[in-house]
């Protein structure tokens, strides 16, 4: 007995290709906009800008400060950062971002990709004082845009930390 082998022609219905296809496809569509959304800048603890505050924990939790200046024998600190947003709300983005992909077929992410990149967090910055203790004595909003002035007052060049930080001047 001789097994005949033949090919049969069995081609997928084209409505059975494009079911099958399309998902993929919009799978991969999603991602701009979602990846986004998840990868905000993190909100910060502005509870912990109060009188008595310890130093070391605002720069845990602002970093370290952008500039540091000594005014009147006191500490005074720069602090600037990104202000973003809770873990909830960037996970509830991401995931209405997910489904308007998907209920669009990904035309959602040509509005949420430039959005996402305008709402990307608020830049302040904070000037702190310190009194002795490296504790919180005053503070205050500054505007970001303005940076802090490059020269020290005349009183913070006799600061024993301050000269010797500067670099030695040629005599």
């Amino acid at each position: 007995m001789c097994l005949e082998f033949r090919t049969v022609n069995r081609s997928l219905p084209p409505w059975l290709l494009v079911l099958a296809t399309v998902p993929a496809i919009l799978m991969t569509l999603t991602g701009c906009a979602v990846s986004m959304a998840v990868d905000q800048p993190t909100k910060k603890n502005l509870d912990l800008l109060e009188a008595g505050a310890s130093r070391s924990c605002l720069i845990a939790e602002f970093g370290m400060p952008a500039s540091t200046r000594w005014i009147n024998k006191r500490r005074v600190d720069r602090f600037e950062f990104v202000q973003g947003y809770s873990r909830s709300l960037r996970a509830g983005r991401a995931l209405a971002h997910g489904a308007a992909d998907l209920a669009t077929g990904g035309v959602w992410e040509a509005v949420a990709t430039p959005a996402e990149g305008h709402f990307s967090g608020k830049h302040v910055a904070y000037e702190v004082s310190y009194d002795e203790q490296n504790r919180v004595r005053r503070f205050r909003e500054v505007d970001p845009q303005n940076p802090a002035p490059e020269r020290p007052s005349p009183l913070a060049l006799h600061h024993p930390l301050y000269r010797r930080a500067l670099p030695l001047q040629p005599n």
